[in-house]
């Protein structure tokens, strides 16, 4: 798949499934980026691999307030921010270190999805929150790679979905989006 078949212009092969929280639908732009966080955190979502929306912002890249309020919120944050991680190799580093991996845990992706079905060594009172940042960066130059952590991604969120800690993973989206992952806001 080349990376133009897994980017989507703004608007382009956008999909236009509603997600429920509680008993309120929300479409796309009906939520802004904050109030779909605050749905997420309330536990009114269902877990899964999400696109969040953010509006562009100059600097917000690496901007990590959301796990403030995660972490008020009994939520485990984590932040992979892409802009280094170019290939398979740099983003299992990435995630080795962002997810407090064991030491060699992580070296490909079958070990990281096992690793990230399990988390023992960093328990949360709600839930995870991934938020993936700049990952345009590997879909233009592996987009294979990409693919791969999403379905490592996948994975886990349907580990975890049952549980009283779900994980959320967040792909970061500012005019760019991943095909056939769904919005939050």
């Amino acid at each position: 798949m080349s990376a133009g078949e897994m980017l989507a212009a703004d608007g382009a092969g956008r999909p236009g499934t509603p997600r429920t929280a509680g008993t309120q639908e929300l479409r796309g732009d009906d939520v802004d980026a904050n109030q779909a966080l605050t749905e997420l955190l309330a536990g009114r979502l269902e877990p899964g691999v999400y696109q969040w929306r953010t509006p562009p912002v100059p600097g917000a890249v690496g901007d990590t307030s959301w796990t403030e309020r995660a972490e008020e919120a009994g939520w485990r944050g984590f932040h992979l921010d892409g802009r280094r991680a170019r290939d398979s190799r740099s983003l299992l580093r990435l995630c080795a270190g962002v997810f407090e991996l064991p030491d060699g845990a992580g070296a490909d992706w079958d070990d990281l999805g096992e690793c990230l079905k399990d988390l023992s060594w960093t328990p949360a009172k709600n839930g995870y929150v991934v938020l993936y940042e700049s990952w345009a960066e590997l879909a233009d130059a592996d987009p294979g790679s990409l693919r791969a952590v999403l379905d490592v991604f996948a994975g886990a969120v349907k580990a975890w979905r049952d549980t009283p800690t779900p994980m959320t993973v967040l792909m970061s989206s500012v005019g760019v989006e991943v095909a056939g992952v769904p919005r939050l806001a």
